[in-house]
């Protein structure tokens, strides 16, 4: 099984990363929203608000393009870096502890900021294995918009594990 993972993460992930403008980073596990759950500013395309926490909101790939909240610089990715260049801003961790919010902050290269892909698909602050980005369990709320409705889900630091697997494997793509 870890072998399957690993192969659809390069198989998913590399191509992507080398020919993109730009990736949306998704949960390989739809859940309950079968247009999938992306990493997504709060707000409304242009209008997001990146003073707020990231979360997990359906993506809107299905309607063509990446739209410009859930839109990730793919070569910055191989850096380790989480950068959304339409807003120039950078994912970092609010903390290295457990529930903490995953917030927008100019690039400044610290060590909240740096993020890795594990051969499994979690994604992880560089140098600190126990903590993946993580999905919220449970209902999820209805978003602004979309046909049918929009989810979204909160989206936190949480320890690693397998038993999370559905909330906490990510693969990056150019649409869906």
């Amino acid at each position: 099984m870890k072998k399957y993972i690993l192969l659809l993460c390069i198989t998913l992930l590399v191509p992507n990363i080398i020919f993109a403008a730009s990736v949306e980073i998704h949960a390989i596990n739809q859940l309950d929203e079968p247009r999938g759950y992306c990493l997504d500013i709060k707000g409304y395309k242009l209008k997001a608000k990146i003073n707020q926490a990231l979360q997990a909101h359906t993506c809107y790939s299905y309607q063509g393009d990446i739209a410009v909240d859930q839109g990730f610089d793919p070569f910055k990715l191989n850096n380790n870096e989480f950068f959304m260049p339409a807003f120039d801003v950078c994912m970092e961790a609010a903390s290295l502890s457990e529930s903490s919010p995953l917030l927008l902050i100019a690039c400044d290269n610290s060590k909240h900021q740096q993020f890795k892909w594990d051969r499994t698909g979690r994604i992880q602050i560089t140098g600190e294995n126990t903590l993946c980005l993580t999905i919220a369990k449970g209902e999820p709320q209805k978003g602004g918009g979309g046909s049918p409705v929009h989810l979204k889900r909160n989206l936190t630091l949480e320890p690693c594990s397998n038993a999370l697997d559905p909330y906490q494997i990510w693969s990056a793509r150019k649409r869906n």
